[in-house]
């Protein structure tokens, strides 16, 4: 960890910036990118000659896949953010339960989005681990990054508080045997639930990245905030001592994104898969809950709960239109929405200009949350 060469400052001065959060956060951001761009592209060249590539249309009828072709291109580019965000992460931060908690999160949930997607190409179809196992694992995931975050002294305490957004004080503490199992369903709901939304996010080139990248660099500001005795205090959020930390991670996150953009912009050279999305998902919502921002994630990932939205609607309208006419009718032309905006004619590329501005838009909002309380 480079952070503490910062010890030797008087041996050369310059070291003593490595103590300032702002300098290791710009640093970890721009390490981060120029990992993504050196390995994107031997990664993806590796991923085409083992033609780990979507043997499948992301639209089942067919008719978007005339126009937005997408087949044989290679997936499991998650593993190129990951390599970015893990490496800048090491190198940048300074290891403590918040900083653990988050990348045993996010490692474990791209093994499982890994086994997915090589199940998917061994298969040549949709079929990856089944929709239990892959919750299986994603319980266990939860129980102990809860476990270690509970048993931790440093963050025992804080994690058991639960604040909303305008608010000044928590609004309730999780105690004893129903607090604690009370906290995992939230959490478990958390990571999952945003897992999910990027997953379904992911459907058309850049659209979950560029979306994802704004939710990060407000979670950036956040954890700094939140760590930050003087600043927490001034905007009356919770003071969550080491959580700063989590501002290297998100702004890693940041770089690494901004970099696979370059290779997933339209026309994609290779997508993230459920590699990358999973894991984004689960990192972004434990890294939420660890700086005592859980519910205003539904404001700055407002795109990613639009998305999942548009499916529950769509399901649950379908089922109730069969069971109440005989016949399941649609409330949107094609979930996830964004499919639904391809449908009426507009150009992917306009679809993910749009919803990127719509995010940074919900990204602002939710970064106003924290002076209006």
């Amino acid at each position: 960890m480079l952070s503490h060469l910062a010890d030797f400052d008087t041996i050369f001065g310059p070291l003593r910036l490595l103590r300032f959060i702002t300098f290791r956060a710009f640093a970890s951001a721009g390490t981060a990118a120029i990992i993504g761009f050196a390995l994107g592209p031997w990664l993806i060249h590796r991923l085409r000659v083992l033609k780990f590539g979507q043997h499948y249309d992301d639209d089942r009828t067919g008719d978007l896949a005339v126009r937005f072709d997408k087949k044989n291109t290679p997936t499991m580019g998650g593993l190129l953010i990951f390599a970015s965000v893990f490496g800048s992460t090491l190198l940048w931060a300074r290891p403590n339960i918040w900083i653990i908690v988050a990348m045993f999160v996010y490692a474990a949930l791209t093994a499982v989005g890994f086994r997915d997607d090589y199940l998917k190409v061994v298969r040549k179809s949709r079929d990856g681990i089944s929709s239990r196992e892959k919750m299986a694992w994603q319980t266990v995931i939860t129980i102990i990054a809860l476990g270690a975050l509970l048993l931790h002294p440093m963050s025992s305490a804080k994690i058991s508080e639960l604040w909303l957004p305008f608010v000044k004080e928590p609004v309730l503490l999780f105690t004893g045997v129903l607090g604690i199992i009370a906290l995992l369903v939230m959490m478990f709901f958390w990571i999952v639930g945003f897992s999910n939304a990027i997953n379904l996010t992911d459907g058309l080139d850049g659209l979950a990245m560029g979306c994802t990248v704004t939710v990060a660099l407000v979670y950036g500001i956040m954890a700094y905030a939140a760590g930050n005795a003087l600043v927490s205090e001034y905007l009356l959020i919770s003071f969550v001592p080491g959580t700063s930390e989590l501002t290297i991670v998100c702004t890693a996150l940041v770089g690494a994104g901004l970099a696979f953009l370059w290779f997933n912009s339209h026309p994609a050279e290779v997508f993230m898969g459920d590699t990358g999305s999973l894991a984004l998902g689960g990192l972004i919502g434990v890294i939420a809950f660890m700086v005592q921002q859980p519910f205003t994630l539904i404001i700055v990932g407002g795109v990613f709960v639009a998305e999942a939205c548009s499916v529950l609607i769509q399901v649950g309208h379908f089922k109730y239109t069969r069971r109440k006419h005989g016949e399941g009718r649609r409330f949107f032309l094609m979930a996830p929405i964004h499919h639904h905006f391809q449908k009426r004619g507009w150009p992917e590329t306009k679809v993910v200009i749009r919803f990127w501005i719509i995010s940074l838009m919900c990204a602002l909002a939710g970064l106003a949350t924290l002076k209006l309380r």
